[in-house]
């Protein structure tokens, strides 16, 4: 049986409780407010860290300037791709959030279960299809339905998307995406199951005045590699993974070294009426005012940079540089 405390017993143990020293009782009320509880959603997905997520978005980034820079080349107008948000979501939010019809692109990730899902909004989609066929983007269309023929106009710039999000995710890792199918309901489009999370990398796409929408939807269960590179790397100066252990100089240096330029030689300069150009003909001789072994103007992209000698060298028609011409500033 327990035992039972008699009065004098009890008014003791309240006295001895009452008379204890104020900077007791402060350490206490410090230790409390340093150990606040902080109230935590169960329910919302936490498979990818802030710090990943801010990585993840920088990648975005990169990608949308080299995204960019394809759709100004091809539409020849300005084109600007901005991340909005990059967001952790479960897959049943994500599909109803997804328009019906709509113009999705599934995709995946070689070599590996990761499998996504690109998004354009069927306003995106269908002014890409007027401007790329000739039209400024301004026409209209009774039926936001995707046409096959313009599924196949579409595939192209899908391509593009893919290629350069691999380029852009090459910090990370040698990882190559590869389109799977067009679905224009996200009913048939089951990447992951309803209760998983997914990776929602939102994108404004700006052409001209008008602004148009633009998503990436990545399933997050196979995220684990990726996640371990992104938690071991240092990722403060985003480079692709082939770049490493070299200087920008170098690149520079080397993407120039294989750049194509136009070369031309001039052998000399005439002038004859436009009678007599037009009597011209075959086997016909135009002589020129330079003299024989007078060196010729050796050009490179319309600029006169060197001077040479012509002649044959192993059976073939060769210029020999002799000079190189310095542009001086007046």
């Amino acid at each position: 049986m327990a035992e039972v405390l008699s009065q004098s017993e009890i008014d003791a143990l309240l006295n001895s409780g009452s008379s204890s020293e104020p900077s007791e009782l402060n350490t206490v009320s410090e230790q409390s407010v340093e150990k606040e509880v902080i109230p935590f959603d169960f329910r919302l997905p936490n498979r990818i860290s802030k710090n990943q997520l801010r990585t993840i978005g920088n990648i975005s980034e990169n990608f949308g300037e080299m995204f960019s820079s394809y759709l100004m080349s091809k539409l020849q107008t300005i084109v600007g791709v901005n991340v909005t948000s990059v967001d952790q979501i479960y897959y049943s939010e994500y599909v109803l959030s997804v328009s019906n019809p709509a113009c999705l692109y599934t995709f995946n990730i070689k070599k590996t279960d990761i499998k996504g899902i690109l998004e354009f909004s069927s306003e995106f989609a269908l002014t890409l299809v007027d401007r790329l066929l000739g039209g400024n983007g301004q026409g209209s269309k009774n039926s936001q339905v995707i046409t096959p023929i313009e599924q196949e106009i579409l595939k192209v710039v899908v391509e593009i998307v893919l290629r350069d999000l691999g380029k852009a995710w090459q910090i990370i890792g040698d990882y190559q995406f590869g389109i799977e199918k067009f679905e224009p309901d996200i009913d048939f489009v089951q990447i992951t199951s309803q209760s998983e999370s997914v990776l929602l990398i939102g994108f404004e796409v700006m052409i001209g005045e008008e602004t148009y929408m633009m998503n990436l939807c990545f399933a997050t269960y196979a995220f684990d590699a990726i996640l371990s590179k992104l938690a071991n790397q240092n990722l403060s100066s985003i480079r692709p993974v082939k770049y490493q252990g070299t200087t920008a100089q170098n690149i520079l240096s080397n993407h120039l070294k294989k750049t194509e330029l136009s070369v031309e030689v001039e052998f000399g300069t005439s002038s004859i009426s436009f009678q007599q150009l037009l009597e011209l003909k075959k086997g016909d001789v135009v002589s020129l005012n330079n003299v024989i072994g007078e060196e010729v103007k050796v050009s490179v992209e319309k600029k006169h940079l060197f001077n040479g000698i012509s002649g044959i060298v192993n059976n073939r028609k060769a210029v020999k540089i002799t000079k190189k011409i310095e542009n001086r500033k007046k």
